[in-house]
């Protein structure tokens, strides 16, 4: 499997980062060995002294695909979750400073922290689907799926022109304004509409 991010797809995260808006989705990729694993903390990495938190909804393609039309993109997922882009923002400053590419910042070891997987009828709309992550119990981003730049149906259609897709691959469809600093003891909890999709330590 592989893991597809989507970067700057709320334009109030952009801001918050001092971005440019792009013109097309700005696509990255994370290895399996990035997976949290279930019920497991996430530690710290030795080499950054800022790793942000980065909630987003996730999709899991659920057969093969390449070109996509976007009007038959909803065929090729029907499971939803919920994750986490942890981020050494540290490090990805100093490599977009370089015009160096992020996956050292992004794709180390346990990078990516996955919720179960629903069926996505258990939604409704996934165009104005409500996301939050709460740390220590406090909100700190508060999201919705009618804010992308880009849909899900859409995000699907672009990426499938470059990558193949393949059953079990899993979308980060990108993160909402909020984002900021783990440290340790902290807990991360994320909920869609309310129901709680994960909670995880920092170590």
């Amino acid at each position: 499997m592989k893991i597809i991010c989507i970067g700057r797809n709320y334009a109030k995260h952009i801001e918050e980062l001092q971005n440019e808006k792009p013109e097309n989705p700005v696509v990255f990729l994370k290895p399996d060995s990035a997976i949290l694993a279930k019920n497991q903390p996430f530690f710290i990495p030795p080499f950054s002294n800022n790793v942000h938190f980065e909630v987003e909804v996730l999709v899991k393609i659920n057969k093969v695909g390449k070109y996509i039309q976007e009007k038959f993109a909803h065929k090729y997922y029907d499971e939803i979750g919920l994750g986490i882009d942890f981020t050494a923002r540290d490090i990805q400053d100093a490599s977009r400073e370089k015009g160096l590419p992020w996956e050292k910042a992004k794709a180390f070891d346990g990078s990516a922290a996955m919720s179960e997987f629903f069926p996505k009828e258990n939604f409704g709309d996934l165009n104005n689907l409500e996301f939050k992550l709460f740390k220590n119990n406090e909100l700190v981003q508060d999201g919705n799926t009618n804010a992308m730049l880009w849909k899900i149906d859409e995000l699907i259609a672009y990426v499938s022109q470059y990558f193949t897709l393949k059953k079990g691959d899993v979308i980060f469809t990108g993160t909402p304004a909020g984002v900021g600093k783990v440290h340790e003891n902290d807990v991360l909890t994320g909920t869609i509409q309310n129901k709680e999709m994960f909670s995880v330590k920092i170590k």
